[in-house]
């Protein structure tokens, strides 16, 4: 539904390799700015959980703390089933704040049952409760018209799930756009029984969402072209997407006279 399983393995990384790669990225950010003070937030993201003991070893985790000393915040991508004890461990572990983000996907109840993602919404809000509880933060990732979601519906599924995210106390929902290209999303799409979103289905998702006091919501924008199907309003339709997610303000819808 995302691309992020073309970066993954089949099998578990060596000790060391996940050090190895963040001393790397800090390396190359570093040539670039001239200087890491200027970073703030670390965002690491294994296309998996990071407290899965097969992706990430937890005897790694001190030295992925050590390197991340200086940072105020540390954000880390989990599967809800996997918050636990090592994730407080961690937490304890790192001097910036830990915010863990977690695929809640769609609260659409038939549909999140039928993505195989193994979670319920029961599972999401006990995971939610002991990041609360730990005074963790919460990130929640969120697709716009996943699989056996209706298409004139999906916009307003899309603004229910971030409702839950809020009531979870996420203080930040990612809208990711579904899309095609792992195969089995492919073979849906061949069957009728899946179509991505529109550019358009994208931008009244984010008008319906934003704005929330103490709520952050972000339009993921990455290979947002694919989903456009005007060339003339794309830039201005990216621009002002982009500035939203900056903003966390609404702005006037880009008026395009091939559109209508």
């Amino acid at each position: 539904m995302c691309d992020l399983w073309q970066n993954t393995l089949n099998e578990s990384v060596p000790a060391g390799a996940v050090v190895e790669q963040i001393d790397h990225a800090l390396g190359q950010v570093e040539k670039e700015l001239g200087s890491l003070p200027k970073i703030h937030q670390v965002k690491l993201y294994n296309a998996g959980s990071f407290f899965d003991e097969k992706a990430i070893p937890s005897s790694e985790d001190e030295k992925i703390a050590k390197r991340l000393a200086k940072y105020e915040r540390v954000i880390v991508e989990c599967h809800p089933a996997l918050v636990g004890e090592r994730c407080l461990r961690f937490n304890d572990t790192i001097p910036g704040k830990l915010e863990v983000a977690l695929g809640l996907e769609t609260v659409h109840p038939e549909a999140l049952a039928k993505l195989n993602k193994r979670v319920s919404l029961d599972d999401f809000s006990t995971a939610a409760s002991l990041l609360e509880k730990n005074q963790i933060d919460l990130r929640s990732f969120i697709l716009l018209q996943p699989p056996f979601v209706l298409e004139n519906e999906s916009v307003e599924w899309a603004k229910r799930s971030v409702d839950f995210s809020i009531d979870c106390g996420a203080s930040v929902s990612c809208i990711i756009p579904t899309r095609t290209g792992n195969g089995a999303m492919d073979t849906l799409a061949k069957a009728g029984k899946f179509h991505e979103p529109t550019l358009g289905q994208l931008e009244d998702a984010m008008d319906a969402t934003i704005g929330s006091p103490n709520h952050r919501v972000f339009a993921d924008l990455w290979d947002l072209k694919r989903f456009s199907k005007c060339p003339i309003c794309f830039d201005a339709r990216h621009s002002r997407l982009e500035e939203i997610n900056n903003s966390q303000v609404p702005l006037d819808k880009i008026d395009c006279a091939c559109c209508h």
